[in-house]
């Protein structure tokens, strides 16, 4: 599988033999390819006949799979037998590294996946920019895979959110294009296939990358109002919040991050009807691109209803859900939302430099169809021409 093969020095790319990966194995390649899949060490063991131990020590380094055993480790974790040759550049991250919700509802693997799906993201990212210019990170506090609180943003989050938008030159108005604005500012945004192993986690960031990454999952692609208050959230924590602690604290003030950076006060609060008013807030929904369920928060965190109030506006809302005007929109309507920066880069690169998918899977030690599966080729349809 020529196609599949790293550009690596030292290494005929037509003799890539599992005695050449023994010699160049990289421990580190083991682990992540058994989280992308999702097996456990003694699964993986007995996949490949050894003992757990064993591949325990395959991805600590202290022993290196024999080369026999290479092939049956390389068709068990679904990756080509070059995927394991050191000297790629590998974005690793651990759970602290990453902004994960709903901690108790999710498992350590389902986070292992989406950690390694992220840590691909980069990968590829890092490939395309070797040949395509990506827009600069200007995100205040961010430097090189490391963000420093408070170093250019207040670190209260209602605060927070004024200075970027001040930052960014947002003026009070509407966020447009709040995905494309992100990537727009180097910050990487991708949302999974439906059945890619990250989708099976919400929405999640990590700072602690070269570039800064969110990952928007597809369960809230359906609606595009939640779609961009999660893509605000995740730019609260990336500005916020340099190590993940799990705490409901983080997401509390990613959460009033998101409000004020999409519905500041100073603005909203004007053009709110005095009283609850449905009609008028989809109006507003519509200008300013967030939920009627958000607004309605928004009402009681400037202590306009009190809570009995807004738990009956709540009700009143269940009760119109699937109505013309209250069913959730599809972010496919809307371009602006939907992240498009590393397809690009792939496009420009293709177009300049000649690059194709199997040259860029074999640099990344891929298979070709993983790489079309990150720059969201299979989610594209073939164009009907009649002539």
């Amino acid at each position: 599988m020529k196609d599949n093969q790293p550009s690596l020095p030292g290494i005929d790319q037509g003799r890539v033999t599992p005695k050449v990966v023994w010699e160049g194995f990289d421990p580190s390649r083991v682990t992540q390819a058994r989280h992308l899949i999702g097996l456990t060490k003694k699964e993986v063991a007995e996949r490949i006949g050894v003992s757990a131990a064993a591949v325990s020590q395959y991805e600590t380094g202290s022993i290196r799979p024999r080369p026999e055993v290479i092939p049956r480790l390389a068709e068990a974790l679904r990756v080509p037998i070059n995927f394991f040759i050191a000297g790629r550049p590998h974005g690793k991250l651990d759970p602290s590294m990453a902004h994960f919700r709903s901690l108790r509802s999710t498992s350590g693997m389902q986070r292992n996946k989406a950690l390694g799906f992220a840590e691909q993201v980069w990968e590829l990212t890092y490939a395309l920019e070797k040949r395509v210019q990506l827009p600069p990170v200007d995100l205040p506090g961010f430097a090189g895979g490391e963000v420093h609180p408070g170093s250019e943003l207040p670190q209260n989050p209602i605060e927070a959110a004024k200075a970027l938008r001040s930052y960014w030159q947002l003026g009070r108005g509407p966020v447009t294009h709040m995905v494309r604005r992100m990537e727009s500012h180097g910050i990487v945004v991708v949302t999974p296939d439906a059945d890619e192993s990250a989708s099976k986690v919400d929405a999640f960031s990590s700072a602690s990358l070269p570039r800064p990454l969110a990952v928007l999952t597809p369960n809230r692609s359906n609606d595009v109002y939640r779609h961009r208050f999660s893509a605000a959230h995740e730019l609260g924590h990336l500005v916020l919040h340099a190590v993940a602690t799990g705490e409901i604290q983080q997401e509390r003030e990613a959460d009033t991050f998101a409000a004020e950076f999409l519905t500041p006060r100073a603005s909203v609060l004007p053009i709110l009807p005095r009283r609850i008013d449905f009609s008028q807030l989809i109006a507003i929904q519509r200008t300013w691109g967030v939920s009627i369920h958000s607004l309605i928060y928004r009402y009681r965190e400037f202590g306009l209803v009190s809570d009995a109030t807004t738990s009956r506006a709540y009700q009143r809302l269940r009760g119109l859900q699937g109505q013309s005007g209250f069913s959730p929109e599809s972010t496919d309507g809307y371009p602006g939302e939907q992240p498009t920066m590393l397809r690009r880069a792939y496009e420009l690169a293709e177009q300049h430099a000649g690059l194709t998918v199997p040259q860029l899977a074999s640099e990344l030690a891929w298979e070709p169809v993983r790489v079309r599966q990150l720059l969201g080729m299979n989610n594209i349809r073939p164009v009907l021409r009649i002539v």
